[in-house]
């Protein structure tokens, strides 16, 4: 069936559409692994977006059951140069379009996947929809506008409180999308892992006396989650606290920074981080469209992107509060930088 992304600046790339047919709109941005699909489809930060792969073949190892970082896909829609329909993996379980099927996600194959990133890179991530119907912008233009992300944060995570029991230190995770992967790392180090909502009280988290406050990743601007923030402020002097990617810039909007949109984002498994720690530097996985561009006063930036310079690290000059802009959880992407979790729970003594 034939298929047509539309952007907001009118530009049109025209396709087959495969997975759930349905109109859907997003923000339409890119990433540049070549493994990981999976995981992509169901990370919790990409709610809200239309993911594009700038690798040319996607599906050729299929799905599995057990590779997910949540209990579904999350994207809003999928792009692909090539969608691979027999896929070859002892662990296989599925194809890619079944699985969208399934998940009810429309996704788009055959366009040029370099010229849409190359246009995504030049103006910037913008909205659009996926369309099986020769819509003009004008027709459109009114679903683009109504488009809210707003409301990511309190969609993707937990409503209720859950415990993952271990027999090393009690992690508290405010959950605004955590990955899976995440709370696999925490129970590796046999900790005892409470998982909060999004909207838990500081009196709640407080409660359970953690040595550890973990904000996770998750979708959106940080700028929209102001009741968030204001928690976390409550927080901060009670524990020691630590957070990944939108974990990073709530924190550092809590300590009177600043945080900003980039252009394009970061979205892949290829990025260099500067450990000025460890004198080392690292290839990192990220996923974020948004980041810290004033550092608190009482933070010293502790790691830096070699691409742009971005802030990736940060930790506070006197209280135990340590945090990371990239995933060093990965999945999909590189391990180096794994060794942050130590760093975490090296705070919790």
């Amino acid at each position: 069936m034939k298929g047509r992304l539309i952007l907001e600046d009118g530009t049109i790339f025209e396709g087959n559409a495969f997975g759930y047919i349905e109109d859907s709109v997003g923000e339409v941005v890119f990433n540049t692994s070549m493994t990981g699909y999976q995981e992509v489809l169901t990370d919790p930060s990409y709610y809200g977006q239309i993911v594009t792969m700038t690798y040319p073949l996607i599906g050729n190892y299929g799905i599995n059951l057990e590779d997910k970082e949540s209990e579904g896909v999350k994207v809003s829609g999928f792009i692909v140069r090539e969608k691979s329909d027999l896929p070859s993996n002892f662990r296989c379980e599925m194809d890619l379009e079944t699985y969208l099927k399934q998940s009810k996600v429309i996704a788009l194959e055959g366009i040029d996947t370099r010229a849409l990133t190359k246009l995504l890179r030049n103006k910037g991530t913008m909205k659009g929809i996926i369309t099986t119907e020769h819509k003009r912008l004008e027709d459109i233009k009114a679903n683009l506008d109504k488009f809210d992300n707003s409301q990511a944060v309190r969609i993707v995570g937990r409503k209720e409180i859950e415990h993952i029991a271990g027999t090393g230190k009690k992690i508290a995770i405010i959950d605004f999308g955590v990955k899976t992967n995440i709370i696999r790392n925490f129970a590796k180090r046999n900790c005892d892992i409470s998982i909060f909502p999004a909207q838990a009280k500081s009196e709640e988290i407080l409660a359970i006396n953690p040595d550890l406050i973990f904000l996770s990743n998750g979708p959106g601007d940080p700028a929209d989650l102001q009741d968030i923030v204001e928690t976390v402020k409550k927080l901060i002097g009670k524990k020691p606290i630590v957070g990944i990617c939108l974990g990073h810039q709530i924190l550092a909007i809590a300590l009177g920074g600043k945080t900003d949109k980039l252009k394009f984002g970061h979205r892949g498994g290829n990025h260099p981080v500067k450990d000025f720690e460890e004198g080392r530097i690292f290839i990192t996985s990220q996923n974020h469209g948004y980041y810290v561009s004033q550092v608190p006063q009482d933070m010293e930036v502790t790691q830096i992107n070699l691409n742009d310079n971005t802030v990736e690290g940060m930790r506070h000059r006197n209280l135990p509060i340590y945090c990371v802009q990239y995933h060093p959880e990965a999945c999909p992407g590189p391990l180096d930088s794994e060794y942050v979790f130590d760093k975490f729970l090296e705070l919790a003594e």
